[in-house]
């Protein structure tokens, strides 16, 4: 007999290992597929239909670059992305522990001065990088 708290903790062992193998067939499809060569990643409509890029633009060949250590061409196809990964990871990193000792996930709630910084960047990345050169 399986008790309610081994449900609980059985399940969430199934989500995370769902997570990790998600993550990590999508790292080795990057890695062995990358987006330069191989048609079947999704086009962004904004660039198909407007020809601008969007603040996400060139992010899945930036993620490519990055698995086979290529920082500079990382930069070159989405800087943003680029350098906003860390910070990303950083933020999820303390809080994928509370699905172990709970069964849901707190996000931290970050300040307004935060979100409004990173909206204003990416405003400014998407104009600045739709600029004729």
């Amino acid at each position: 007999m399986i008790l309610p708290s081994s449900r609980s903790r059985l399940a969430t062992t199934m989500r995370t290992a769902a997570s990790l193998a998600i993550i990590a067939l999508s790292a080795i499809v990057l890695l062995y597929y990358p987006p330069d060569r191989y048609n079947f990643y999704p086009r962004c409509p904004i660039f198909l239909y407007l020809h601008l890029q969007c603040p996400g633009c060139g992010s899945t060949r930036a993620l490519a670059a990055l698995l086979h250590g290529h920082l500079r061409e990382a930069l070159h196809f989405n800087a943003l992305t680029t350098l906003l990964l860390p910070l990303v990871v950083l933020y999820i990193a303390p809080v994928y522990p509370s699905l172990w000792r709970q069964n849901s996930i707190n996000w931290p709630r970050p300040g307004n001065g935060i979100i409004y910084a990173v909206l204003t960047l990416t405003f400014a990345f998407t104009i600045l990088r739709n600029l004729p050169t």
